[in-house]
């Protein structure tokens, strides 16, 4: 089915302004991103090809090269569908700003955009005297080292925003929660700066899609 064939009023575009966003299914709200097909292929159809391709929320979490594999998306096309699922990350994240995380399960439940990541996701939560969350930033995203995770990189937002504490968690893609040595240092690292600059770091969480591990808690920090 090619947009041109709807009646309309049945378009896409048309229904989201008659009607809103909400009614529209992931594959119209998808072609209104692509905004058009190729040849022999009309948008919807690319929209659904797409949608099949990354099932069950794995189009929010494919990569550019990942998109860029499916035939129909050059890189325009596949850089649009990143940068929306970014905005719809980071919107998500800054309306939970206020959320209490006094406890490493809260953190877990917090983390649900990287829990399932294929990539490792380092992230900085930065928190205000009632460990409410004011900020929270993606610090790296690759196999954690020392030399991608910087206190700079860390510590920096935390001093901009006043934050009075921070935890710091990254995801297990393998499922695996123990902690590698290469976590450890980093942690070390970290915590020693924290205590010179004044803000504290209060956690390291490792997570994935079922359970997590805090530092805190076993002893490591």
């Amino acid at each position: 089915m090619r947009i041109c064939d709807l009646h309309p009023a049945e378009r896409p575009r048309e229904r989201l302004a008659r009607v809103g966003a909400g009614t529209l299914s992931d594959e119209e709200l998808l072609a209104l991103i692509l905004r058009t097909g190729y040849s022999g292929k009309g948008v919807l159809e690319l929209a659904g090809l797409i949608r099949r391709k990354f099932p069950n929320g794995d189009l929010g979490r494919a990569s550019l090269s990942e998109l860029r594999s499916v035939k129909g998306l050059g890189l325009s096309r596949a850089a649009a569908i990143v940068a929306a699922a970014e905005l719809g990350r980071r919107w998500a994240e800054s309306r939970e700003e206020g959320v209490l995380l006094e406890d490493p399960g809260r953190v877990w439940e917090h983390l649900h955009a990287i829990r399932g990541e294929r990539k490792e996701h380092f992230v900085a939560i930065y928190l205000d005297g009632r460990n409410r969350l004011v900020h929270q930033e993606t610090v790296s995203v690759g196999t954690l080292t020392a030399s991608l995770v910087h206190p700079r990189e860390v510590f920096g937002p935390a001093v901009e925003r006043r934050a009075a504490a921070v935890i710091v968690a990254h995801n297990h893609p393998s499922g695996e929660t123990r902690a590698s040595p290469e976590d450890v240092e980093t942690t070390r690292r970290l915590a020693q700066a924290g205590r010179i600059l004044g803000v504290p770091l209060l956690d390291h969480v490792i997570v994935t899609a079922r359970a997590h591990l805090s530092f805190r808690r076993e002893g490591l920090l």
